[in-house]
């Protein structure tokens, strides 16, 4: 433990700091450096099979462009338009016609190695050409020809064919020149996959194998290589500058894209001419990243104890402070750290000693305000007994209906004032109970202008729900609704099953002059920002009610308000039957 304690000191902790951070910094840079300087060999590496690149991608795009030439004789033969018009104008072609139509494009084969078949559909995707029956979705894919679709005219290579990795395939749309371009069908072109054989590995003097040559279709699939099964197409593809193991032999990859097609051309070259530079580059990265860590060994330990000796004396000074009234610390040092540390802590000990006043202070205020509330927690009981006494005293006068509105406004005032906190939940026919009272007291006030209904099942009354949610709706419907009619306005409070099996749905509707859309989406807006509280009664407004839903049953829709200018509206909200809370 000893041991330990004086590792844990500040210098030792300043030290062994010191040290991780410049190893850690040291093996970082070498690396860089190692990789940079790797990069850099190998980009020489890369120069001298540039022109090997070159040959390659060019021979490439010749033999594209030999074909792409070939198929544009084919689609703007005149044979071939007339048919494909003849087509388009739902005119068939003949068996006749057909075989002089093969001939006429059998032609062609002469001009280009490696073509084993030329396709010509008509634009609902049949097939002319060969003569049996068939269709161009079932040789490709819908994506392919809408890739054909989009190139309006253009030769689109596909790549290796599905159904026969020996072949590539290649399609245009034909378009006719003499009814303004129309679309009048597809050529498609089965090639032979050896046509495209670019990978001759290139020997040197002694016989080993220099540089190794590959060519991919855009899905990354194989067409040529002279590395084929020995490193996943893949992995090569993804490859970003990283050496390449090819049968124990690292190789340098070199990518090209096609302008044409978008086919890759990988090539690989050996990189065994680099690796004793890498070497000698590592060894020498190793042994200044050696003697750094020693230099900075020593020079770490003189700068730990030249920090750590002022602090130490000023932690000596600061322990003849007690909690109570702090004295400040008068002690002064040569370092400008050091006694910014000090002017520090004396500003602290001020500011303890006056948040120490302020808190005194408090706790005195703190006081008042518990003897407020007490006396406050009194008032309700007051009011409630001065309610009952209205009551009785109407009562025994026959003022039946003003001694039911005085019993309504006290069940009112128990609900919402005389629950505790930890009594936040309620059942649903607690909630409907307080509506009715609201409504029973605000029919007082608006007489004929205000019927309501409330309907609602016995099991649903006793579904959970937390308080205050229903009535502060039926109140924005009676302001916003009901009051803003001249003639009578009726409120239809609603409690059913859901459409979601488990939930229940409540919802308050009005006839009043209702809202456009416009108004409606304000409405959301200000919700979702807390704007939308009632102007009058409780203040618990319909955006509080739409926070505590989401805040209660952790869901993204709160309420829903559906209305329609001169139609009324209706204000409506979701609720699990069997919500646990916690």
């Amino acid at each position: 433990m000893n041991w330990l304690g004086r590792l844990n000191t500040l210098r030792n902790q300043i030290f062994i700091g010191f040290m991780l951070v410049m190893i850690i910094v040291l093996a970082l840079v070498g690396t860089l450096v190692y990789d940079q300087v790797s990069v850099l060999l190998r980009n020489s590496a890369e120069k001298h099979i540039q022109q090997t690149v070159v040959q390659a991608t060019g021979k490439l795009d010749a033999l594209l462009q030999q074909v792409n030439t070939l198929s544009a004789q084919i689609a703007t033969n005149a044979k071939v338009q007339s048919f494909l018009a003849q087509e388009t104008r739902e005119k068939q072609v003949s068996f006749e016609e057909r075989q002089g139509l093969q001939q006429e494009v059998h032609k062609y084969d002469a001009f280009a190695t490696g073509i084993r078949s030329f396709e010509l559909y008509t634009t609902d995707y049949q097939r002319l050409l060969p003569l049996d029956d068939g269709s161009l979705r079932s040789r490709v894919s819908d994506k392919w020809i809408a890739r054909a679709d989009e190139g309006m005219g253009r030769l689109i290579w596909f790549g290796l064919d599905p159904k026969n990795p020996d072949v590539v395939v290649a399609v245009r749309r034909i378009r006719l020149i003499n009814h303004s371009f129309a679309h009048g069908g597809y050529l498609l072109i089965r090639m032979d996959r050896e046509y495209f054989e670019l990978a001759d590995s290139s020997v040197g003097n002694s016989g080993e194998v220099r540089e190794r040559i590959g060519l991919f279709d855009e899905s990354g699939r194989e067409i040529s290589s002279a590395f084929a099964g020995l490193v996943d197409s893949r992995t090569l593809l993804d490859n970003r500058g990283q050496s390449i193991k090819v049968e124990g032999e690292s190789y340098i990859p070199i990518q090209r894209q096609s302008e044409v097609n978008g086919w890759r051309l990988v090539i690989l070259t050996p990189m065994n001419y680099t690796a004793e530079s890498i070497s000698i580059l590592r060894t020498a990265i190793f042994i200044s990243g050696l003697v750094g860590v020693l230099l900075f060994l020593v020079f770490s330990f003189i700068l730990t104890t030249m920090i750590t000796r002022p602090i130490l004396n000023m932690i000596k000074a600061m322990r003849g402070a007690r909690f109570g009234t702090l004295k400040r610390n008068k002690m002064t040092s040569k370092t400008m750290e050091i006694n910014e540390l000090n002017n520090t802590y004396n500003q602290m000990v001020d500011t303890m000693n006056e948040l120490i006043e302020v808190v005194y202070q408090k706790e005195i205020i703190q006081s008042r305000t518990e003897l407020k509330a007490l006396q406050a927690q009194i008032n309700p009981h007051f009011l409630f007994n001065t309610l009952e006494a209205f009551y009785w005293a109407l009562d025994d006068k026959g003022e039946e209906e003003l001694a039911q509105i005085v019993v309504a406004m006290s069940g009112l005032f128990r609900y919402v004032i005389n629950r505790k906190d930890e009594d936040e939940w309620v059942s649903i026919g607690d909630e409907l109970d307080h509506a009715e009272r609201y409504l029973t007291i605000m029919k007082m006030r608006m007489l004929d202008r205000l019927s309501w209904q409330i309907e609602s099942d016995e099991k649903s009354r006793s579904i959970p729900i937390p308080k205050l949610l229903i009535q502060p709706i039926v109140e924005n419907a009676i302001l916003h609704g009901v009051e803003q009619r001249i003639e009578t306005g009726t409120v239809v409070l609603r409690v059913e099953p859901a459409e979601r099996p488990g939930y229940t749905r409540i919802s308050v509707t009005d006839n009043g002059p209702g809202m456009s859309a416009d108004k409606i989406d304000s409405l959301y807006s200000a919700m979702r920002e807390g704007h939308a509280a009632s102007a009058k009664g409780s203040g618990v407004g319909i955006a509080n009610v739409d926070r505590r839903i989401k805040l209660y049953y952790t869901m993204e829709q709160g309420l829903c308000i559906t209305s329609a200018e001169g139609e009324g509206t209706t204000v409506s909200f979701e609720i699990p039957n069997e919500y646990r809370r916690l």
